[in-house]
């Protein structure tokens, strides 16, 4: 039997346009500490290396101790969890896309350095009639992307081959975690990050429209 096509995709920025819930969480994180909020378009540069990273960036440079991050990411945390979905929409175009490649047979999974909860809720919130094989958000004993450990466990969880994956996302991160782990990268240029990042990260395609992910992985 031979082996199936995998398509890993990214969440944030990706399948989902999350930065309306990540910036009214964030901002109400530094309002409960009398600090100032920042933009939607500030956040987008914020965002793609984890909730930790993303509280960091957010917080002033002379409060960033490791101790006024924690509680910080706590406050994020209790916080987005309970409105997660408020603002966070599908792109255009994504869910379609998801239900024409499992139609084709193609495995279909999802690889974010959001933290594993909330990954895992926002995919039943907005996919629960995809088959997703895998659902990995960051979690205990795996390192952030661009590190390829989560792609790695998924492919094997799958019985995939790297030569038959695909590593869908709209960052840096996402391109590098595909060289990393040694399989084909698409980057999307509709998400948070720039098609310059895409390019200069060497992404084997940037894709405009869903229908040009679907091509990509089915030639």
């Amino acid at each position: 039997m031979s082996a199936r096509r995998l398509a890993v995709f990214d969440l944030d920025g990706t399948l989902l346009n999350t930065i309306g819930d990540l910036a009214v969480a964030c901002n109400h994180m530094l309002a409960l500490r009398s600090l100032a909020g920042h933009t939607y378009e500030e956040y987008c540069g914020f965002v793609g290396n984890g909730i930790t990273r993303l509280v960091e960036r957010a917080i002033p440079e002379h409060l960033r101790t490791a101790e006024y991050i924690a509680a910080a990411r706590r406050d994020f945390v209790d916080f987005y969890f309970e409105h997660i979905d408020t603002h966070t929409r599908p792109y255009d175009g994504v869910h379609d896309l998801l239900r024409r490649l499992a139609a084709a047979d193609v495995m279909l999974a999802v690889a974010s350095n959001k933290f594993d909860a909330g990954t895992k809720r926002l995919i039943e919130s907005f996919f629960s009639d995809i088959p997703f094989v895998a659902v990995y958000g960051n979690r205990d004993g795996f390192p952030l992307k661009p590190d390829a450990a989560l792609l790695h466990a998924i492919i094997a969880e799958c019985g995939g081959e790297p030569s038959l994956c695909w590593m869908v996302g709209d960052s840096g991160v996402d391109i590098q975690t595909a060289h990393a782990a040694g399989v084909h990268s698409i980057g999307v240029s509709w998400g948070f990050r720039s098609r310059e990042e895409l390019i200069e990260n060497g992404a084997d395609l940037i894709a405009d429209t869903a229908d040009e992910v679907f091509d990509a992985i089915l030639r």
